[in-house]
């Protein structure tokens, strides 16, 4: 990674405490920069992850929920970031299926909020200050919907959200790109294909084969297993966000993917062989046989696929991770780390429970 530019020395993050958010944190204190880091710790928010950073005057971490406008627009006073970076979101499809006015709270009325205050502060910005900062928002490509067989989703692709989740991203990208023409509010936004890597929440598929795998347990695979997304390496999402940042163009949207379409059920299946090659079961059993193909999510989108040539072609990124090196690299991260996983599981990293 290169050397934090004079624009980006100060960096405001929502969201920093979750899994994409915290990886972002963890990369861009280790390079030098300067990290305002507001989340309001749901269930997935876990300082666990920052642990790392306690007592780094790089880090200043404040709980708290984007759409608090007061507090929102004291810290901006307060830190003086030179841009804003929200990966604040509620992200599990299954969740929004079962609860989606919290989805909307968060994704739009939340990021709403935080827009306003950004565009207030932007205008009491002077000079270079004013000509530097950039609101940077983090959305995903399942606003765009569900891919045939063929094709790839590109910047231009028309936005057709299939679940609460993916609506409320959705109106959350809307709401930046009026932001940007309206009030000439200096945006950029990503949507990224399916992340996986170290620190994330054991309900999404990966970390959850893995844990389930672990224990010997059935692993469950939605419908026939051969719904099909583009996998990409956390830390790979994070160099991208941060080459956006430093020379995306105002107002644009870039995709960021990882080149690696597969099947969930091969995605399984290779999770299953190299947890059998570090840590067999002891009844000498694969761990394949324990796959046990359960009934569908609603509306569950057959295939994802991300285009990010435009990252690549301008901004001169590239994923530095295979999916065999990522995923080899994330069930090593899982193995190492299982009190991290445990204390996610019985749910006693979460602050409200810490010294109960």
């Amino acid at each position: 990674m290169n050397s934090p530019s004079p624009q980006t020395q100060s960096l405001m993050v929502t969201g920093g405490a979750g899994f994409i958010g915290a990886n972002f944190v963890l990369q861009a204190v280790a390079d030098g920069l300067r990290i305002i880091n507001l989340d309001k710790l749901t269930y997935a928010g876990n300082l666990d992850t920052l642990s790392l950073l306690h007592g780094n005057n790089r880090h200043v971490f404040v709980q708290g929920d984007i759409g608090d406008r007061d507090l929102v627009t004291k810290l901006l006073a307060e830190h003086r970031p030179d841009a804003i970076i929200n990966f604040a979101a509620e992200s599990h499809v299954d969740r929004s299926i079962d609860g989606p006015a919290e989805f909307v709270q968060t994704n739009v009325v939340g990021t709403l909020g935080l827009l306003e205050c950004a565009r207030d502060y932007w205008r009491g910005l002077d000079g270079e200050s004013r000509e530097a900062f950039r609101f940077l928002h983090v959305s995903t490509d399942e606003v765009y919907g569900s891919l045939g067989a063929e094709g790839k989703f590109t910047e231009q692709t028309a936005y057709a959200p299939n679940s609460p989740y993916s609506a409320s991203k959705a109106a959350s990208d809307h709401l930046v790109r009026a932001f940007q023409h309206t009030y000439g509010l200096p945006t950029l936004t990503t949507n990224c294909s399916n992340n996986y890597g170290p620190y994330q929440f054991p309900e999404k598929l990966i970390p959850l084969i893995i844990q389930k795998a672990l224990a010997g347990e059935p692993l469950p695979v939605y419908g026939d297993g051969r719904n099909i997304r583009d996998w990409l390496f956390v830390g790979d999402h994070c160099s991208a966000i941060r080459r956006v940042l430093e020379a995306g163009r105002v107002g644009e949207t870039y995709n960021v993917g990882g080149n690696a379409e597969r099947e969930n059920i091969t995605v399984v299946k290779t999770v299953c062989a190299l947890l059998d090659a570090r840590q067999p079961l002891a009844n000498g059993k694969p761990r394949e046989s324990l796959i046990a193909y359960v009934k569908d999510r609603p509306g569950h989108d057959r295939r994802y696929a991300i285009d990010s040539s435009k990252l690549q072609n301008e901004l001169g990124w590239q994923p530095s991770q295979t999916f065999e090196t990522g995923i080899a690299q994330t069930v090593d991260w899982y193995l190492g780390n299982q009190s991290w996983s445990a204390r996610v599981l019985d749910g006693s990293y979460r602050m409200e429970r810490l010294g109960s």
